[in-house]
């Protein structure tokens, strides 16, 4: 005979891990898988392709080129750099108002995020992503360009810049990575298997906490979801390996090619705008803390830069992290228009309720 107090446990068991398993669901929501190349991703602008001549054969580069507002044909040219990552779309916002204050914006995936390729055997060097993006440029018969990138873009923007400084009319480099040499600084080399194995541990609930502890200083509101769950739905794909192995090679590349002893280098006008609770850095989790308090401070790093700059200028954020247009978007705007001249509404740019930027440099 079946002890009855025996089967009472057993569902009480079974009652208790199907909580556990409800409430572990409601923590973490169900992120459908996007593919790596974002296939399941709509952009907020069509997509268009370019095919880059490789030994290996043609690789795919994804990229959106949105018209200004007015139509106007001659219209300045703004190319948006994403970050590590990111990939295009989440520009969507700012490439609408740039457009709608008369720019054209182009705005590619570099080989190896969003919906451009990502093979293996590749050479995932700045100056190749650089190369690229001229190619891209030269494409669509772009000769002149205001640059802007974030992030890991603000790293990829300086080398562009510095290769072809002749058709950059001005830089924009906003909370970029690579203020300062890791290397120098006492991060040690991680090397790729270590990178790899690392991402291969990506899901929703890493990465948002990682964002939410590095990009928003401990913050999280509905507006950050969307990178965050993109970047899991990618993770979420049946091809997984293979975009960690790229992610792995991009870390690789940051680590071990510092654009920091470059910066006298910039002739042309150069913004930074940064915020001045972004912290972000690369390998604080293989330092002692009293080095990894040290890194990533980029209201005094973002200062040395601009001192650097033969032309340069630094906006800062106060109370704002890594993606101020993401989290301060107002604000952005506001700094974006004076540095840009675009005429922008007086109760758009600068709203009465929003704190103006500190503007520093000539």
């Amino acid at each position: 005979m079946i002890d009855r107090r025996y089967i009472r446990r057993l569902v009480a068991v079974l009652l208790t891990a199907g909580a556990l398993c409800t409430s572990a669901t409601a923590a973490e929501p169900a992120v459908a898988p996007l593919g790596i190349d974002l296939a399941d991703y709509d952009y907020p602008y069509p997509v268009s392709h370019l095919a880059l001549d490789e030994p290996g054969g043609p690789v795919d580069m994804a990229y959106m080129d949105i018209p200004p507002a007015d139509g106007d044909a001659s219209a300045p040219v703004i190319v948006l750099l994403h970050g590590k990552n990111f990939g295009g779309a989440y520009w969507g916002d700012t490439a609408a108002w740039l457009a709608q204050h008369g720019w054209r914006v182009v705005v590619p995936d570099q080989i190896g995020f969003g919906k451009s390729d990502k093979p293996r055997a590749y050479s995932y060097t700045f100056a190749h992503l650089a190369a690229n993006t001229h190619a891209l440029l030269a494409d669509l018969d772009i000769d002149e360009a205001t640059v802007l990138g974030h992030s890991m873009g603000g790293m990829l923007a300086v080398r562009y810049s510095l290769m072809v400084p002749g058709e950059v009319s001005q830089l924009v480099l906003v909370d970029p990575i690579g203020l300062e040499d890791w290397k120098a600084k006492g991060v040690p080399y991680r090397g790729m298997a270590a990178w790899y194995a690392r991402d291969m541990k990506k899901d929703y609930a890493a990465i948002q906490a990682y964002q939410e502890k590095s990009y928003y200083h401990g913050t999280w509101k509905p507006a950050y979801e969307g990178p965050a769950r993109t970047l899991a739905g990618m993770y979420a794909s049946p091809d997984k390996k293979r975009l960690a192995w790229v992610g792995a090679a991009t870390y690789d590349m940051i680590y071990n090619e510092p654009v920091v002893y470059e910066f006298d280098d910039l002739a042309m006008p150069t913004t930074l705008m940064v915020g001045a609770l972004d912290r972000t850095a690369l390998g604080k989790d293989l330092v002692a803390e009293d080095v990894a308090a040290r890194l990533g401070d980029y209201p005094a790093l973002s200062k040395a830069a601009v001192a650097a700059m033969p032309r340069g200028q630094r906006i800062l954020f106060d109370g704002v992290g890594h993606l101020p247009f993401i989290e301060a978007p107002a604000r952005f705007r506001r700094a974006l228009a004076d540095t840009l001249g675009i005429d922008a509404p007086a109760a758009e740019a600068r709203p009465a309720t929003d704190k103006k930027p500190t503007r520093e440099g000539a």
